[in-house]
Parts: structure tokens; sequence; C-alpha cells
């Protein structure tokens, strides 16, 4: 399948790359591991519970790198485009800031979600923690080997670096603790995680039973994402939220009020670099402010001799 999707992407390159300059290879690839092979949500519709989803990212990785190189090789020199990948993630808060087990619950909520896609390929390999816990659930399970698939040294090296920006889908958020799942259950992608999702009551009651309106999160996200894969450059691809009431005319009070307080969280703090906001801010600021100060002196001295 990696050379089936490398062949279809070439080819989209070969037709498109002239109008098209920023290509996204997979969008979402959480949800087609997830609910195509774990909980058989989606198509293909295989509930290989706690071996499916870790075997398709594995391959849905491997394809995304093999294409970034095709591009880098065959037509980035030309074509001058970007190829990028679009990830979906809640944001995973503590329940207790101050009890290392549920702040370790929360990064591990992310990063089984977010990190499982963008770890291998700013850093070449799954983040720790999911190497640790399934590693750990298939030990006890008496599996030889770990659940979770693994980079060679070789493929390390090949998906490391293989993205030129991060597009993020990002709708809401979770209070996250530790739970321990014994390893009895059975092999699941959820209970390796050791961990449970909450909400708060006081959150606005949302329009689907999954979309809490959080938009604090959105902003922890961005910084957390900012901080751990060296600021990417990063596009947010999906945001959004389903209709509260149901009615015939406009009434899109609560999704208006939604997009506002997640994009004035996005605003709080600017993910461009320092040089970035020098040149684009500090720089123009300063030469207005100097040109209205010589237009003031300019008009005293005028003012002066007449």
């Amino acid at each position: 399948m990696v050379q089936f999707f490398n062949d279809y992407a070439n080819l989209c390159f070969e037709r498109f790359g002239n109008r098209v300059k920023h290509w996204i290879t997979f969008n979402n690839p959480w949800s087609v591991a997830v609910e195509g092979y774990e909980t058989g949500e989606h198509a293909p519709g295989l509930k290989l519970k706690g071996t499916g989803a870790y075997k398709v990212a594995h391959n849905i990785i491997k394809a995304h790198a093999k294409v970034w190189h095709t591009y880098d090789i065959q037509w980035r020199s030309k074509q001058k485009g970007m190829v990028g990948i679009s990830l979906s993630a809640d944001w995973g808060e503590p329940v207790d800031v101050s009890h290392q087990r549920d702040i370790e619950a929360a990064d591990r909520y992310v990063q089984f979600s977010l990190g499982w896609f963008a770890a291998p390929l700013y850093t070449g390999d799954y983040p720790q923690a999911m190497k640790d816990y399934v590693g750990k659930k298939s030990a006890q399970q008496g599996l030889s080997s770990s659940r979770l698939p693994t980079f060679s040294p070789q493929e390390k090296s090949y998906v490391r670096g293989t993205c030129d920006f991060l597009g993020i889908g990002h709708f809401t958020t979770r209070y996250v603790t530790q739970k321990n799942f014994p390893s009895n259950r059975g092999s699941s992608y959820f209970t390796d995680r050791d961990l449970a999702e909450l909400v708060d009551p006081l959150w606005p009651d949302p329009g689907s039973e999954w979309l809490y309106s959080v938009p604090w999160g959105f902003r922890r996200l961005l910084n957390y994402v900012k901080s751990l894969y060296g600021n990417p450059m990063i596009y947010v691809t999906e945001n959004g939220v389903s209709e509260k009431l149901m009615c015939t005319n406009l009434c899109d009070e609560w999704r208006m009020q939604y997009l506002k307080d997640y994009i004035n969280e996005m605003l709080k703090d600017p993910l461009t670099s320092h040089m970035e906001m020098v040149t684009e801010i500090v720089v123009p600021t300063v030469c207005t402010v100097c040109i209205l100060l010589s237009a003031v002196f300019l008009m005293f001295l005028l003012r002066g001799r007449l």
C-alpha cells in the first residue's frame, strides 16, 4: 500500500503541482486507524483490537514519508511547494495538576493521538510513552514482542524530518486522570493508555455529545506542539462546532461564539518566531513612529520660521 499510495501521489504532483503548492498526504489518520481498524465504526469496519490500528498507522507514516521524499527529489525544485500532514488532537488537562500520575496521564492522552503520528515525522520514532505502555501491556499478555510496530534505524532516519508544515484539527478538551486497566481485559488501543477522560459539567453544553467548548485547551495544545516539535509551521485545518438548537432560521450564535473564543485564544499567543515578530510587527511600528515624530518636528520647525 505504501508504494500504491506513492504512485497515486506522484500522479497528483505531475498533474496538479503547477497550481497546488500545499499538499496534505493524510487528514486525521488517527480516525482511519482507530475507527477503521480498532472499533470498526468507519470503513473498512474491522475490529482488530490492540493490533490493527497500530499496524495501519505504521504504514500511514511510512507512506507519508515516501511521498514527502518523492516530492522532495522529483518535484520541489520545479514546483516550489510543501508537503505536510493533518492530525486531529484534543487537549488533555490533568485532573489534579499537583499529582504527577495525572500529569503523565494527560501527556499520554495527547501522545497517543497527536504524538502517535507527529513524533515519528519530527523525531524519527514513536513517543516513549506509547512504546512503554504498549510494550508493558504486551508483555503482561504473554507476547514476546510489543504490539506497537518498530522502526528500523534506516526507517527512523527516513521518516524523520518529512513534514514541511503540520496541519492540526482541534475541537475540544478533556480532563485526564490515571486509570489502570488490568491486562486480562484484552488488547485494546484505549486500555493501553491507562487513563480515564472526564468533562467539566460547567463547560458549555455541546451540540454533539463529545464536543464541549473549551477554548483555553486550544491555546495549550498549540503551545505544546510549538515547544515539543521545534516551532513548526502550523495550519489549523479543522475547527468548529455543531449547532445546539434545531431551527429553520439562522441561529448560529452558539457557533459564532465558539469560533470567536477559539480564535481569540490562538491570537493571545502568536506562534510566530521572535524574528518574524520583529520583522512583521516591531520594525513597521518603529518606522511609523519615527515618521510621525519627524513630521511633528518639521511642523514645529516651520511654524517657528513663520
